[in-house]
C-alpha cells in the first residue's frame, strides 16, 4: 500500500512540476525570476494551499531534494574557473573576505538579538539560539552564480567591476558551503551539549578532510566517465546517480559512525559535490562536456527542487512573521553594505566601486534555499519554521537583487546592451568595411538592386578611391567617432570584410551605439563564430559557404538560383511592416500579385511558422520572392509613407 501511495504522490508531483514550469514562464514579464514562480506554485499547491501535495508528502520525495542539491553544488563548482579569476584576484579576495566575515557576523548577531520577535526561537535555550543564528548567518552569505551570470549575459557586462562581482559570487558559494559544514557541526554540538574540546576540533578537521578527499575521488571517477565515448544521456544518468550516491554515502556514514564509534561523523554532501565539480572544471579537459550535462538537466532540477521547496513552506508561520522577515532582509543588506566597504577599502577600490559594491550580491537562489532546506529537515522542532522565514527572505532578495545589480553595472559604465535603431527613413543604405575586389563587387550588386552602398577603408589609395565604381570613404581608424562621421546610424545594413579583430571592433560599436538591424560578417576563424553570433550578426563563413551553396544547387537547383537572383526578372525581398493599414491583416487577405510568394515572416528576431491566417504586426519582417516589378510595388505598400529618423 505504501508503494502505491508513493507512486500516486510522485506522479501528482510530476504533474504539478510540469504545470509549475509552464506558469513560471510568465513571471519574467512582471520582472520576477522564474525560480520565484516555481516557489509560488509549490506554495499554492502545497498543504497550506490547494492541498494537492499533502502534508508529509515532501518527506517521501526527499530524494528529489538530495539529487537537486548535488546538482546545484555541481553547477556552483563549475563557475569557480581559476584561469578566469586571476586578473582581479586582489579585489576578489578582499571583497570575498569582507562579504563573508562581516555579513556572517552581523547576520548571526542580529538574528540572535531578534530572538524575542521570532516565534520559533522564543522558547529555545541559548545554545539552540546560537546554533540557529550562526546557521542563518551562513545562509545570509550565500549568493546565486546562475542569476549573476544571467544578468551579466543580458547586459553584456564586462570590466573590472563585473569581473570582481562574478569572482566574489562564485568564490563565496564555495566558501559558504565550507562555512556551513563547520557551523552545522558546531550547531549539533551546541544542541546536544557536546563539549568544545580538542577531540571535537580533531573530529571537525577529519570530517572536512574526508569531504575534500571524497570530493577529489568522485571528481576522478567523473573524469573517467567523461573520458568514455558513451552517449551524453548515459553520462547524464551516471552524474545524477553520483549526486544521489553522495547523499546516501553521507547518510550511512553518519548512521554507522554513531553505531560503531559513538561519534557523529557528518560528511557535508554539498561540500563533496562542489569539490568534485571544482576538480573536473580546473584539472581536466572535460569542463565543456560537464557544463553541457548540467545545462541540460538544471532546468528540470530547478523546477522540481523549488516547487517542492515551495510546497514545504509553512505559510501559516509566514503569515505571522512576514514583518520580521522584512527586518531580517534589511539586516542582511546592512551586513553586505558594511562588508563591501571593508573589502573595497582593503582592496584599494575607488569610492564609486565601494558605494555600489554590495549591489551585485543581494540576489539569492539555489544554494541559499538548499542550505535553508537542510536546516529545516535536520532540526524537526524549530527547523521548518526557520526554513520558511529564511526562504521568504530569499524570495525578497530575488525580487530586489536583479534590478540592483543591473543598476550598479549601468552606473559603472560596464553595460554593453544593444542600442535602439533609428526609424527606417525610406532609403536603403549599406556600409561595407574593407576594400577588396569582393567588397567592390558586393557594392555594385547592392547598387544594382536599388541600394545606396559605400565602402569604408583605411588602406585604399587616392587613385583607387578616384577610379572606384562604388564610393569609397577613407578612414583613419575604427573608433566610435569615425563611425559617427560615416553617419552609420542612417544605414540599413553594415557589412564587415576585414580580419576578425577589426570586424568585431566595428560590430560591437555598431551593436552598442547604433543598433543596426542587419549586421553581416565575413568570418575568418571558426572559433570566433560565437562572439559574432552573440551580437546578432549574420555570419558568412567562406570555408563552408561554397559547400552549402553547391549542396543546395544539387538538391534544389531552381529554388537556389531564384534566391540568388540568377533567374531573369526574379528577386527576393525582405520588407518590414510599417504601414498601419496592413497591421492586423492576415496573409491571405493581402491580395498579393499572382507572381509573388511569401516565404517567411520574422517577428522579434524569431522565424514564425507562417500560414494564410498569420496576422501581421508592426515591425514584422516578411520575406517574399517574385518579379522585380511586383516586389518594388509591394515594398512601398508595406512600408507606407517615408519617415525620417
Amino acid at each position: 500500500m505504501e508503494i502505491k501511495e508513493f507512486i500516486v504522490v510522485f506522479l501528482t508531483f510530476v504533474v504539478i512540476a510540469t504545470a509549475s514550469k509552464q506558469l513560471a514562464k510568465y513571471y519574467p514579464w512582471i520582472g520576477l525570476p522564474m525560480i520565484t514562480g516555481f516557489l509560488i506554485t509549490g506554495m499554492i499547491t502545497g498543504p497550506f494551499g490547494l492541498g494537492l501535495i499533502p502534508a508529509g508528502a515532501t518527506d517521501r520525495l526527499s530524494f528529489i531534494n538530495e539529487v537537486s542539491l548535488a546538482f546545484i553544488a555541481f553547477a556552483a563548482g563549475t563557475e569557480l574557473y581559476l584561469s578566469e579569476l586571476r586578473s582581479r584576484i586582489k579585489s576578489i579576495q578582499w571583497m570575498t573576505f569582507g562579504q563573508l566575515v562581516v555579513t556572517f557576523i552581523i547576520g548571526s548577531v542580529g538574528l540572535y538579538l531578534l530572538d524575542d520577535h521570532l516565534p520559533f526561537m522564543q522558547e529555545l535555550s541559548w545554545q539552540v539560539k546560537v546554533a540557529a543564528s550562526i546557521l542563518a548567518g551562513t545562509i545570509f552569505v550565500a549568493r546565486s552564480p546562475a542569476s549573476a551570470m544571467a544578468i551579466i549575459d543580458e547586459m553584456r557586462a564586462k570590466g573590472p567591476f563585473t569581473q570582481t562581482a562574478l569572482g566574489v559570487t562564485v568564490l563565496k558559494d564555495v566558501l559558504v558551503i565550507i562555512l556551513f559544514a563547520i557551523c552545522f557541526d558546531v550547531s549539533i554540538a551546541l544542541i546536544n551539549n557536546i563539549p568544545f574540546n580538542f577531540t571535537f576540533a580533531i573530529l571537525l578537521v577529519i570530517e572536512i578532510g574526508l569531504a575534500f578527499l571524497l570530493g577529489y575521488l568522485i571528481g576522478r571517477f567523473m573524469k573517467f566517465i567523461f573520458s568514455r565515448s558513451w552517449a551524453i544521456m548515459m553520462k547524464t544518468l551516471l552524474v545524477l546517480l553520483i549526486g544521489y550516491g553522495i547523499y546516501l554515502l553521507s547518510h550511512y556514514t553518519r548512521e554507522y559512525s554513531q553505531l560503531w564509534f559513538e561519534a557523529d561523523i557528518y560528511l557535508e554532501p554539498l561540500l563533496i559535490s562542489i569539490i568534485a565539480s571544482f576538480y573536473i572544471t580546473n584539472y581536466t579537459s572535460y569542463r565543456p562536456e560537464f557544463q553541457k550535462v548540467l545545462h541540460n538537466v538544471l532546468p528540470i532540477v530547478y523546477v522540481a527542487f523549488f516547487t517542492l521547496t515551495g510546497a514545504s513552506a509553512l505559510l501559516d508561520v509566514l503569515a505571522d512573521v512576514w514583518l520580521i522577515a522584512l527586518v531580517i532582509f534589511f539586516l542582511r543588506l546592512i551586513g553586505m553594505i558594511a562588508g563591501s566597504y571593508l573589502g573595497g577599502s582593503l582592496a584599494g577600490e575607488s569610492a564609486k566601486f565601494k558605494h555600489l559594491g554590495w549591489m551585485p550580491y543581494v540576489t539569492q537562489a539555489g544554494v541559499g534555499v538548499g542550505l535553508a532546506t537542510i536546516v529545516g529537515r535536520e532540526f524537526e522542532t524549530w527547523g521548518p519554521e526557520f526554513a520558511t522565514i529564511l526562504i521568504a527572505v530569499i524570495i525578497l532578495n530575488q525580487v530586489v537583487g536583479p534590478p540592483l545589480f543591473k543598476y550598479s553595472i549601468n552606473k559603472v559604465g560596464e553595460a554593453h546592451i544593444k542600442a535602439t535603431p533609428n526609424i527606417f527613413d525610406g532609403s536603403r543604405d549599406a556600409i561595407i568595411f574593407g576594400f577588396e575586389p569582393k567588397s567592390v563587387a558586393l557594392g555594385q550588386q547592392l547598387i544594382k538592386s536599388g541600394w545606396t552602398a559605400r565602402i569604408a577603408s583605411r588602406h585604399a589609395s587616392e587613385e583607387e578611391i578616384e577610379n572606384a565604381s562604388v564610393p569609397i570613404v577613407k578612414t583613419n581608424d575604427l573608433s566610435l567617432d569615425t563611425l559617427q562621421s560615416l553617419q552609420i546610424e542612417e544605414a540599413e545594413a553594415v557589412i564587415t570584410m576585414m580580419d576578425d579583430n577589426d570586424n568585431y571592433q566595428v560590430c560591437e560599436l555598431v551593436y552598442e551605439h547604433f543598433g543596426i538591424r542587419h549586421l553581416v560578417v565575413r568570418l575568418n576563424e571558426r572559433e570566433n563564430f560565437k562572439k559574432f553570433h552573440d551580437l546578432g550578426a549574420l555570419i558568412v563563413n567562406p570555408a563552408t559557404a561554397i559547400v552549402s551553396l553547391l549542396d543546395h544547387f544539387i538538391r534544389s537547383p531552381q529554388a537556389t538560383s531564384l534566391l540568388l537572383g540568377m533567374e531573369e526578372n526574379q528577386d527576393t525581398l525582405d520588407v518590414e511592416v510599417q504601414n498601419k493599414n496592413i497591421v492586423g491583416l492576415a496573409l491571405r487577405d493581402l491580395h498579393l500579385p499572382a507572381d509573388v510568394l511569401v516565404l517567411s515572416v520574422s517577428r522579434g528576431g524569431q522565424l514564425l511558422i507562417s500560414h494564410g491566417f498569420t496576422r501581421l504586426r508592426k515591425g514584422d519582417v516578411v520575406t517574399m520572392v517574385g518579379s522585380v516589378v511586383s516586389l518594388n510595388n509591394i515594398r512601398y505598400r508595406f512600408e507606407g509613407t517615408k519617415k525620417t529618423g
